[in-house]
C-alpha cells in the first residue's frame, strides 16, 4: 500500500483521513504540533498501521519544517500522497484593527508552510510513483467573509498554488487538487464562535451552524475525501472539487 503525509493531523479532519489510511493499509506520516491530541491520534493509527508515526511541526516555524522534513527524508523512500489540511483561521478581525504579526503568522501556517514543506520534499515527491497532493480548500477561498481576511488570502493562494502545482508536477509524476470540506465540526469551527461577536459579523451564524446542527462529522467528511486523496487522475490534476458535489 501507499504512505501519505497528513498535515493537521492530530485532530479533525487530518485526524479521520489519518485513521481512515491506516484502516485501509496505508503507512501514515502524522504531522501537527506536538499535543496529548497527536500522541493519541498516532496511537490509534498504529493499531492499523504499525509503521506509521508522528511528525510534531509547527507550519508557522521555518525551523521545525526543516527538521521535519530532514526526519521525513530520512525515515521513508517516498510519498504517494500528501495531504495539506493543517490550517488556522487566527486572527478574526477586522482587517484593519489585524495585529499584522497575527496576520502574517496566519498567512505563513495557511499557505508559506505549505510551500515550504512541500518543496523540502520535493526528492520524496519526484519519482516514477504518480504522487497526490491534495490541499483542504474553503468556500472563503471564493468569497470574502468579515474579519477573515488573512484566511480568506491565504485560501485563494492556496488554490492557485494547487494549480501551479499541476502544472509544473506533472512531469515529475505529480498531480494536485483542492477540495473544499463544507462546514464540518472541528476546533476551527470552535475557534470561530469563540471568536468576539463585535469582531466578527457573521458571529451569530456559525453559532446556529452548530446548535442547528448542520455542521458534517469529520469522519463523514473523510470518507468522501478518501478516494479524491488515494485516486484523483492526472486528469483531474489542478481541479477544484467540494465534497458537498461528490
Amino acid at each position: 500500500m501507499g504512505v501519505y503525509l497528513v498535515t493537521g493531523a492530530s485532530k479533525g479532519i487530518g485526524r479521520s483521513l489519518a485513521l481512515l489510511l491506516a484502516e485501509h493499509g496505508h503507512q501514515v506520516i502524522l504531522l501537527a504540533r506536538d499535543s496529548p491530541e497527536l500522541d493519541e491520534a498516532v496511537q490509534l493509527v498504529k493499531k492499523n498501521s504499525e509503521y506509521s508515526f508522528s511528525l510534531p511541526c509547527d507550519l508557522g516555524s521555518s525551523v521545525q519544517i526543516s527538521e521535519s522534513a530532514k526526519k521525513l527524508i530520512s525515515s521513508v523512500d517516498g510519498l504517494d500522497g500528501l495531504v495539506h489540511n493543517a490550517g488556522s483561521i487566527h486572527p478574526v478581525k477586522p482587517m484593519m484593527d489585524a495585529d499584522v504579526s497575527q496576520w502574517s503568522r496566519s498567512i505563513q501556517v495557511n499557505l508559506i508552510g505549505v510551500q515550504d514543506l512541500t518543496q523540502q520534499l520535493s526528492s520524496l515527491l519526484k519519482g516514477p510513483q504518480h504522487t497526490r497532493v491534495a490541499t483542504i480548500s474553503s468556500g472563503a477561498s471564493l468569497r470574502p467573509v468579515g474579519s477573515w481576511s488573512a484566511y480568506c488570502a491565504a485560501k485563494a493562494g492556496l488554490d492557485m498554488w494547487a494549480r501551479c502545482l499541476a502544472e509544473e508536477g506533472a512531469q515529475h509524476n505529480i498531480s494536485a487538487i483542492s477540495v473544499a470540506p463544507g462546514i464540518v465540526d472541528t476546533g476551527m469551527q470552535a475557534d470561530i464562535r469563540g471568536a468576539n461577536p463585535e469582531d466578527f459579523p457573521s458571529h451569530g451564524a456559525f453559532v446556529s451552524y452548530h446548535t442547528d446542527g448542520h455542521l458534517s462529522h469529520p469522519n463523514d467528511v473523510a470518507s468522501l475525501l478518501y478516494p479524491l486523496i488515494t485516486e484523483h487522475t492526472m486528469e483531474q490534476s489542478g481541479q477544484r472539487f467540494d465534497v458537498r458535489d461528490l
